[in-house]
């Protein structure tokens, strides 16, 4: 038996406690969240300033001249803040149980995923790890890219489509996959 084979055998899901998970608002409050956002936020035909004064409802921080797009999921709108003039492209997903900081003059293109959750993999039980994401001013997170838990994305950095992102860019990087 390899050492992944032991891993995977030795995972007791069962076991799972969900410690440490703070979700911020009651399950009323989530539970509406869902409901708005799927018929407001994913609608192609709900204008940008509808999109954006919800999110603020919801508690998100937006600066002005932000752009949302139509099909943007994000999770906990209360753990979001986005600078000035910042776009989130169609079909972004943000997964946030932590803190998403989007910086000014960010743009998330088309299907990218920012994702502060994730789980322990040497935790039998896959407990919970996350840590918040920073985005800083400036930085083009491109298509289909995926920044992950406890990164922050230097100023005016590039993160190319498809690219995945598991550790910190210093500002003014560009990373591509290749």
């Amino acid at each position: 038996m390899s050492d992944d084979d032991a891993r995977a055998s030795a995972r007791d899901l069962s076991a799972y406690t969900g410690t440490g998970i703070d979700r911020g608002r009651p399950m009323w409050v989530r539970g509406l969240w869902l409901m708005v956002s799927t018929s407001i936020l994913m609608r192609w035909w709900v204008p940008n300033r509808v999109r954006v004064a919800v999110l603020r409802l919801f508690g998100a921080s937006i600066g002005g001249g932000c752009i949302v797009r139509p099909r943007v999921r994000i999770d906990m709108p209360w753990k979001l803040s986005v600078g000035d003039h910042s776009w989130i492209g169609e079909g972004v997903w943000i997964i946030n149980p932590e803190s998403v900081a989007l910086g000014s003059n960010v743009c998330v293109s088309q299907e990218a995923m920012l994702c502060s959750g994730g789980h322990d993999p040497n935790s039998p039980s896959f407990e919970r790890d996350s840590s918040p994401i920073r985005i800083e001013d400036g930085v083009w997170i491109a298509v289909r890219a995926t920044v992950l838990r406890g990164v922050t994305v230097g100023a005016q950095s590039t993160i190319g489509a498809g690219t995945v992102i598991a550790s910190s860019v210093g500002p003014g990087h560009v990373v591509i996959r290749r």
